[in-house]
């Protein structure tokens, strides 16, 4: 059964889309999709054994994806995945700068050197592949960026490392938007709320405690589906939102908008948009 996509075929056809984060989780669902509307996908991503599964899976529905492991924070690995990717297609049409990761505690117990790991990989990566993408062939052809960032509206207790970077990138998204409107190339963002996929499984058991606690707070009631995050994804890269930029666009099911003490009434109204047709239950919602 192949990606069941709402958008048509061939959408990308001819297009090279870089996705950072593609060994898993959303990275990996969004990098399938956009190779099954006929984009050839460069995988991004620090794992190979992660990258090459995901590029052996995207062979079998015979669409096209190449691998380039790279750690983001590295000026120089960065630039060579994007020479890569030129030298070998030619072009770069869209960048979706996904990677990222954070852990879970308070603020007072985060030495420096984890707060700026966690800053390094959710802020400076995304703003190294960034530049390089535009330097090297957005500010002479145009494209669009896609960068992921969360729901951060009303600060992120727990993650106050990946609250503060994930707010800069929303910064940064609006400032390069109006930067680079000149050249053609369009800069939005997507927050996602609670999704259910493997980053699940990264977290302490406090962690996790955390997360399913905060379900309750969620007006959806339920966890969000990593094809849902994807497709919002697309809709920004595709030329449907041509008058789309600076923007973020927030896939949570209402959390942000619940104020802190209302209760929601559980309900099971609220049905997931299933798109993936290799889905990864994480271990943690198992349990």
């Amino acid at each position: 059964m192949p990606y069941r996509s709402i958008y048509r075929p061939g959408l990308f056809s001819g297009q090279t889309i870089i996705v950072t984060g593609g060994g898993s989780g959303i990275g990996r669902c969004t990098a399938h999709e956009l190779a099954s509307l006929g984009a050839h996908v460069a995988l991004v991503g620090r794992d190979p054994a992660k990258l090459r599964a995901v590029l052996e899976e995207i062979a079998a529905e015979e669409c096209c994806a190449s691998a380039h492991e790279c750690d983001i924070r590295d000026d120089a690995a960065v630039i060579a995945v994007v020479e890569a990717v030129l030298a070998a297609h030619g072009r770069i049409d869209g960048l979706v700068n996904n990677a990222g990761g954070q852990y879970y505690g308070p603020m007072k117990d985060f030495s420096t050197k984890g707060f700026d790991a966690v800053v390094r990989t959710n802020l400076t990566g995304g703003f190294i592949f960034m530049r390089e993408v535009y330097a090297r062939w957005m500010e002479r052809h145009g494209g669009a960026i896609v960068n992921m960032i969360a729901a951060v509206g009303n600060g992120l207790p727990g993650y106050a490392h990946s609250g503060a970077a994930r707010s800069g990138m929303l910064n940064l998204t609006e400032t390069a938007a109006v930067e680079w409107a000149p050249s053609g190339v369009r800069v939005n963002a997507v927050a996602p709320g609670l999704i259910a996929s493997s980053g699940f499984d990264n977290y302490s058991d406090e962690g996790a405690a955390a997360i399913r606690a905060r379900i309750l707070g969620i007006p959806l009631q339920r966890y969000g589906d990593v094809a849902e995050i994807s497709a919002a994804i697309t809709y920004l890269l595709s030329p449907a939102a041509a008058y789309v930029t600076g923007t973020c666009l927030r896939v949570d099911g209402g959390a942000t908008n619940a104020p802190a003490g209302y209760r929601i009434a559980p309900h099971d109204r609220s049905k997931p948009y299933e798109g993936f047709h290799l889905p990864s239950l994480p271990a943690m919602l198992e349990k």
